[in-house]
Formats: C-alpha cells, structure tokens, sequence
C-alpha cells in the first residue's frame, strides 16, 4: 500500500492473479481466487445471466491493480471445475 505524506493511501498494490481465458471466440480475463495453471479447465460466469461455462486457461497473469489486463472493479471470479477440487 502506498501512502500519501498528509496520510491518505493512494494505491493498494496487492497482487491479483488473473487468468486469460476464451469464451464464444473471443479472449477474456477473469480473476483466478486460487491457484491456477495454463492448460487446466475452469468455469467462467459469462452473459447476463452469468451462466457458468466450462473453459480451458490460456494464460496466467499476476499483476497489480494498476496493471491489470481489466478493471479489477469490473473483473468477475473463475470458479473450479469438478476435477480439479
């Protein structure tokens, strides 16, 4: 965390993993709340409805929130697959 001189934080630099993955075609990021790997299958909330579907992990990334691939704000969260409890 980094804190201004009259005592203000400025910006929370906790590391976030995120994992690139595709959904309908098109490359997306989710944030991973466990460890992940390329390779291995999750479940992605996707649409309105936020519907799980099953994706494969294409990338892993870990990054700060002000080097995130996406707003960490706006990021949904991976869930685990079945196999891989």
């Amino acid at each position: 965390m980094i804190h201004s001189l009259s005592g203000g934080v400025i910006a929370d630099n906790m590391p976030i993993t995120f994992a690139k993955v595709e959904i309908a075609g098109t490359p997306r990021w989710y944030i991973a709340p466990f460890p992940v790997e390329a390779g291995e299958k999750v479940l992605a909330p996707f649409g309105r409805e936020e519907r799980l579907i099953e994706t494969t992990v294409l990338k892993v990334e870990t990054c700060t929130p002000q080097t995130a691939p996406v707003p960490v704000s706006r990021a949904k969260f991976l869930e685990r697959c079945g196999g891989n409890v």
